[in-house]
């Protein structure tokens, strides 16, 4: 374990994060700077904020490190009229940069915030499949989650939702039963890499895209492995997955079955 995990592990409360995590190399040019963003955000052409009159202004994600609690935040940074308005995104904790932007472009999507500007005739049917791939991105109360959800509570189980299992790890899981320690993972299959139904990416930039499935895998398999070492039980479940038995699966588990 590196000693930025050992960071993280401990929330960064005795040492600040690792430099790699959040700050990029000093001296890049504009189009370092650029090409970077597009690679964290899968492609130039979702990282548009819309304004009023029908504007739009291309943003990028800026970290950093609050000196006093020492925890990486991500805002969504743009400019408009030569003002320089910004938005919260969320903390992040992953160890490389690289993989911080990609967390906050991924919160960008997900608050709305950032979507793909309207192209010109003939161009409509990339920037469709992009608009699609990143609405996709949904972080909780997916068609599967309710669904699971639903047949678990008729059976007279209760749970908490989209929530940590540990405080200080800054992990969510969709349900939570914590009496129990069973935190449960709806994974979707291309995001999350499917081993049955994941199909790379044709779109642009298939590069990124093998990549971002590469840290969602490795993520999860990490947050496997905390949760385990502190006496919880992980429970993966994909979205294709009957959810009858899904849910079969959680209440046996829960239940000691």
């Amino acid at each position: 374990m590196t000693d930025g995990r050992r960071g993280r592990q401990s929330g960064w409360n005795d040492q600040p994060p690792p430099t790699r995590a959040w700050k990029g190399r000093a001296g890049r040019s504009r189009e370092a700077l650029a090409a970077e963003q597009d690679r964290a955000a899968g492609g130039r052409q979702g990282r548009y904020v819309s304004l009023d009159d029908d504007r739009y202004a291309l943003a990028s994600v800026e970290l950093k490190v609050l000196p006093h609690t020492r925890r990486i935040r991500a805002y969504l940074r743009w400019s408009d009229k030569g003002r320089s308005p910004a938005k919260y995104l969320g903390q992040v904790d992953n160890d490389t940069r690289a993989a911080n932007l990609v967390a906050g472009w991924e919160a960008a999507v997900e608050k709305g915030l950032v979507g793909v500007r309207p192209v010109p005739q003939g161009s409509w049917a990339s920037s469709d499949a992009v608009r699609a791939s990143m609405r996709g991105n949904r972080g909780k109360d997916t068609g599967p989650e309710l669904r699971l959800r639903s047949l678990i509570h008729r059976e007279g189980l209760r749970y908490r939702v989209s929530a940590r299992p540990l405080p200080d790890l800054r992990r969510t899981a969709d349900l939570v039963f914590t009496k129990a320690r069973v935190a449960v993972f709806v994974d979707g299959c291309f995001w999350h890499g499917c081993p049955e139904h994941h199909r790379p990416a044709t779109t642009r930039n298939p590069e990124f895209w093998r990549a971002k499935i590469e840290v969602n895998r490795s993520r999860d398999e990490e947050t496997n492995r905390r949760l385990s070492e502190a006496g919880w039980t992980v429970i993966r479940i994909w979205e294709h997955e009957d959810p009858v038995d899904a849910a079969q699966r959680v209440i046996a588990v829960v239940r000691g079955q």
